[in-house]
């Protein structure tokens, strides 16, 4: 067969534009085009409308015969070979489910909730995922940032194989944990990648060598904007050392104050930094140990070097000025200094009174220094003085509060420490003060606190509220509770009155944790 003309190809096009001019106009406002065919001199044109369609058909036909073969594209090598195990079937149909690709069966379960958890157990398990999955859980991830770093993980050498051929899977080469498939240079991406590109490129590079991140970032330190600077600040977070403070004390100097305070604070948490001793020497005039008291000396004034150390003049929330400093003071003291210059555990020294020097009084410092005190137990991570603030779960009619946030404090210490306070504060208190304390403590939550959770919410129903004033602990229960006290949940669904509120959002959790309980299990294997 002999190939058409460039002549041929025109006609054919003509053709085509001049129908579709008729059918847009109307055969009664524009003429049939003339035939330059045989097939097309054919064609019975008496009626003109059925004319335009058996013309139509001729040139369809024309156009299809003669279409010339396009280049032939290179094929791509084929993605990486991946060794890990393949994702069993059963756990591979939950996915399915999890993604919304294939039907959930009735399931009662919110499946959007319990995704990241099916993500996080089969990337801790190494698995493979099946080739037809790893595309809707990219498109997934997409849409969801929180669900990136498990999910390009599972996708694997197929995900980052995958990427570069759609412009919506660009975040896999950005993912942090996970190598550029693209293997662009770290100083180029750098130069001239997005903001986002480039925090998530310095945050890698603090992880596995600090100080070629701290380098890459001093490299264009002068040149940043003020609100990139503070971001990239936080980055420095990762793999935080003495070989930092150098750069950082040349931060307090920012001209932005944000800048400014984000540097103190980073080096408020090396305890061998000129800042924390800076900050010590005005801690030990502000509160001495005489005796059995605690003096406390509030500063009188914020001086310029108290101000390039981080500390407002002005109180951002409102407070005292005097006792404003005086928080930052503490709070920016390493912890040491009040133990080893005492000789007292935190424990002793938090039963200890304060007084209020020169004038007589005190009492109302206490309550500051413990804050104080709190707040740098969260920020040097020191446990031993989060546990002495946190204490026992108070007793009922007791105040429920712990200066510093007792969340907070919770997250300093072990996780099956904290899992053991939030046990027994909710045996004590319930669950309407628990929301936070709760959220602090690891998923899935251990067996006694999960059945300290079931008992607070058995007694909630007795006693009559409803179940939306504790919406938000019931939302956590599903993705938190024990898989194991299923049983006691349902035992709950026989319990409570089948026309109450409780008993629909008994059955809802019931129904989400024996999904969850079979979702784990397939994950074994």
């Amino acid at each position: 067969m002999t190939a058409p003309t460039l002549a041929q190809a025109d006609d054919r096009a003509d053709d085509w534009a001049d129908l579709q001019g008729v059918a847009l106009l109307g055969t009664d406002r524009r003429p049939l085009p003339a035939a330059r065919t045989p097939l097309a001199a054919a064609v019975d044109r008496a009626d003109p409308a059925g004319a335009l369609l058996d013309l139509a058909a001729v040139a369809a036909v024309r156009r299809r015969a003669g279409a010339l073969p396009a280049p032939a594209v290179e094929t791509p090598a084929p993605a990486p070979a991946d060794p890990r195990p393949a994702l069993p079937e059963s756990a591979a149909r939950r996915l399915a489910v999890l993604l919304g690709t294939r039907s959930g069966h009735g399931s009662t379960a919110n499946l959007a909730e319990l995704l990241p958890q099916w993500l996080a157990a089969a990337r801790a398990r190494g698995y493979r995922l099946p080739p037809a999955l790893v595309p809707p859980l990219l498109d997934t991830a997409r849409a969801r940032s929180e669900l990136r770093t498990d999910a390009v993980a599972l996708a694997g050498p197929l995900g980052r194989w995958l990427a570069p051929h759609n412009p919506d899977w660009k975040y896999v080469t950005r993912t942090a944990g996970e190598p550029d498939a693209l293997d662009q240079p770290g100083e180029l991406l750098w130069q001239e990648g997005l903001f986002a590109e480039r925090v998530t490129h310095l945050t890698r590079l603090r992880r596995t060598d600090p100080a070629a991140g701290l380098a890459l970032l001093a490299s264009t330190w002068s040149t940043e904007r003020a609100e990139d600077r503070v971001l990239f600040l936080d980055s420095l977070q990762d793999g935080l050392s003495a070989a930092d403070e150098d750069f950082l004390e040349a931060a307090l100097s920012d001209r932005s104050k944000n800048v400014r305070a984000t540097a103190a604070e980073l080096l408020a948490t090396l305890p061998g930094s000129a800042l924390a001793a800076r900050m010590a020497d005005r801690a030990r005039a502000a509160v001495r140990h005489e005796g059995d008291r605690l003096h406390v000396t509030p500063p009188t004034a914020c001086d310029a070097a108290m101000q390039r150390d981080g500390i407002p003049v002005k109180s951002p929330t409102g407070r005292g000025e005097r006792a404003w400093w005086f928080g930052e003071v503490v709070a920016g003291a390493p912890l040491s200094l009040w133990t080893a210059g005492t000789g007292l555990t935190p424990e002793q020294l938090l039963a200890l009174p304060t007084v209020d020097s020169p004038d007589g009084g005190g009492a109302e410092w206490a309550e500051d220094l413990r804050e104080a005190w709190a707040r740098a137990a969260v920020r040097q991570q020191d446990a031993a003085w989060a546990r002495a603030l946190l204490g026992t779960p108070p007793r009922p009619g007791r105040d429920t509060r712990t200066p510093g946030a007792p969340a907070k404090l919770l997250a300093v210490l072990p996780p099956a420490e904290r899992a053991s306070w939030t046990a027994a504060f909710v045996q004590t208190h319930g669950l309407g003060d628990a929301f936070q304390l709760l959220g602090a403590c690891a998923t899935p939550w251990t067996p006694p606190l999960s059945t300290a959770v079931v008992a607070a919410l058995k007694r909630a129903a007795e006693l009559g509220s409803y179940p939306w004033s504790h919406s938000g602990v019931l939302g956590m229960t599903e993705r938190a509770l024990a898989p194991g006290t299923a049983p006691a949940v349902e035992a709950l669904c026989t319990d409570t009155s089948p026309d109450t509120a409780w008993s629909d959002t008994f059955t809802r959790l019931a129904g989400t944790l024996r999904f969850r309980q079979a979702m784990l299990a397939e994950l074994e294997g």
